[in-house]
């Protein structure tokens, strides 16, 4: 079961979450190393850079690419800041704006899932037909959830704090209570409820209500973008290329790799997980990679009008449209 895939503030050792750099060879002559971190440990919400990866999109593109897989101990947006990874992936847009408002110079350059995959499950047979009913009821939340998307719920649905109880990343306390509901993202959870109680939940996703966040996007430091766009432009054309491939094409080249790198997932997993992406439209639903000032203006609004962000934010410092893939 996976982790909320928010900012997380446990401190990694970096030495550590950076340790496949160390045993690689020397970059060959002509090629740009690249050093990118991902949010959680492999799995098929990664498909696109790692299918990018097997299938040597990177590498024609002239760049070498270290993948460097996530946990609940590496915090991308400190790897940014410090210079230890070159890439990153951002899972939430809270995360680009929390980099923007710590005046931290990094940006989303490319969003390659369209929708956010956060979800919220309830048992079957309870009354819940929208994200609506579940007003007043007790919601298992993470202690990152809180200052994310559940300020959007309580923003649209009046939501109040007292609906909050501890989410514990175990699915029994959701099981045990007919009542409950329990967040998670649309690729994960439900499948793991599903095989543990035996009963398909009833799941809603965020995104489909109108929630604005962007997932999955590549983080760069200003510094790279300054120094080296083309290498920039590159590693996003050669993962959309990725995406699609992942998700139209043989997957099995990037699951492989997925599997080596995160023994503990499985190829059913990974199988729903792809289906899902695609019946929900999670991934280039408008466009592979793709992101518009609109989205971000009203992701914003939603934010700041609750209090998350000063209204005077320059918001726009934490994405660049320039390096969009065709």
């Amino acid at each position: 079961m996976k982790f909320p895939r928010l900012l997380v503030v446990a401190v990694c050792a970096l030495a550590a979450a950076c340790s496949p750099a160390a045993d690689k060879p020397a970059t060959p002559p002509g090629r740009t190393a690249l050093k990118l971190a991902t949010d959680w440990r492999a799995e098929a919400e990664h498909g696109g850079y790692y299918q990018a990866l097997a299938t040597g999109e990177y590498k024609k593109r002239g760049l070498d690419v270290t993948l460097i897989q996530g946990g609940p101990a590496v915090n991308v947006p400190q790897l940014l800041a410090t210079g230890a990874v070159d890439v990153g992936i951002g899972s939430n847009s809270f995360i680009v704006l929390n980099l923007a408002k710590e005046n931290i110079p990094v940006k989303a350059v490319a969003a390659f899932m369209q929708k956010d995959p956060q979800v919220l499950i309830a048992h079957s047979g309870q009354g819940i037909q929208s994200l609506a009913d579940m007003k007043g009821r007790p919601i298992l939340l993470a202690d990152a959830s809180i200052t994310a998307f559940w300020v959007w719920l309580k923003a649209r649905y009046g939501f109040t704090d007292a609906q909050v109880r501890k989410y514990n990343y175990s699915a029994a306390p959701f099981l045990a209570d007919k009542r409950a509901i329990q967040q998670g993202y649309v690729t994960s959870e439900p499948y793991i409820i599903e095989k543990q109680g035996g009963q398909a939940p009833a799941v809603f996703l965020l995104a489909d209500d109108g929630y604005p966040a962007y997932a999955s996007m590549v983080l760069v430091p200003d510094a790279l973008i300054a120094q080296n766009p083309a290498a920039v432009k590159a590693f996003v054309e050669a993962t959309a290329a990725g995406w699609k491939s992942y998700l139209t094409g043989d997957p099995r080249p990037a699951d492989a790799l997925i599997l080596k790198d995160n023994p503990e997932m499985s190829q059913d997993v990974l199988d729903q997980a792809r289906a899902k992406m695609r019946s929900y439209g999670i991934v280039g639903d408008t466009g592979i990679g793709q992101m518009t000032d609109a989205r971000w203006a009203a992701f914003f609004d939603v934010a700041s009008e609750q209090g998350v962000y000063p209204k005077t934010l320059d918001y726009r410092r934490a994405y660049s449209l320039d390096f969009l893939p065709k």
